[in-house]
């Protein structure tokens, strides 16, 4: 509503709240968002809650969620083994992952980065993610987020490893799923060859370039003075299957 000329111009957004709940023999998550952006997940084995949103947003809490989502897993697990009686166990249906890997921030030799390895597109949980570096297995400054929910029913994962990259260093990110039939993926990021320009090269040479198209500047502006002077001037089988094992719900509420 526009209240006068000068007034306040009030826009209602939709916002689209969702949440997931998953079990399987080996998994089980509990996770809320809103907009594709996770808010909160449940963490099972430190057996408490996590607030996931970014360092900017407002701060909000979220009593007794941990609580309902250990109530949910039993319920999740005793779906799971009835809809696998009633289908007499069916043939597991699976989508095989696809992998890419870039890093966080612009590279440069000796300065901390993030690489990360984003797992998408599979179904369903889980998938390992393991990192090597110039072909030694890494473990430590490993993450790996939760499955996140994709429009199409399957998922996908991100892992991220903090690296300090020297020249000639190569990482890998290896990819493994039941649907790759034990194949699999792996994915290599090696420094690039501009990394290897010292960060402190870049302001002389900067400097350098901007003293020589000053000094260019003021040849060139001589000589257009000198010659004024001397011149006049751009499916249902899915869903079936979705259901076996994992369990998603949307809400729809308003913002401004």
């Amino acid at each position: 509503h526009i209240v006068s000329a000068y007034g306040l111009l009030l826009l209602l957004i939709e916002h689209k709240d969702f949440s997931i709940t998953g079990c399987s023999e080996t998994e089980k998550e509990s996770m809320t968002g809103s907009d594709g952006e996770e808010a909160w997940h449940a963490d099972f084995n430190q057996k408490t809650g996590v607030v996931t949103l970014p360092d900017f947003a407002d701060p909000m809490s979220f009593p007794g969620y941990y609580e309902e989502s250990v109530a949910k897993q039993e319920v999740c697990k005793q779906n799971l083994a009835v809809l696998i009686k009633a289908y007499e166990s069916p043939p597991e249906e699976m989508d095989p992952p696809e992998t890419f890997i870039y890093p966080r921030n612009d590279v440069q030799l000796a300065v901390e980065n993030t690489l990360i390895c984003h797992v998408t597109g599979f179904f369903p949980p889980p998938v390992s993610v393991s990192w090597a570096k110039n072909n030694v297995i890494v473990t430590e400054d490993v993450s790996l987020s939760q499955y996140r929910p994709r429009s199409d029913g399957s998922f996908h994962v991100f892992s991220s490893l903090k690296i300090t990259p020297e020249d000639g260093d190569v990482y890998s990110c290896t990819v493994n799923h039941r649907a790759l039939q034990g194949q699999p993926q792996t994915r290599i990021w090696s420094v690039p060859e501009a990394a290897a320009v010292l960060p402190s090269l870049g302001p002389a040479l900067f400097c350098g370039v901007g003293l020589t198209l000053g000094l260019l500047g003021v040849a060139t502006g001589l000589f257009f003075l000198i010659k004024a002077t001397t011149t006049d001037t751009p499916d249902m089988a899915k869903n079936i299957k979705h259901l076996m094992q994992w369990t998603q719900s949307k809400t729809v509420s308003p913002g401004f």
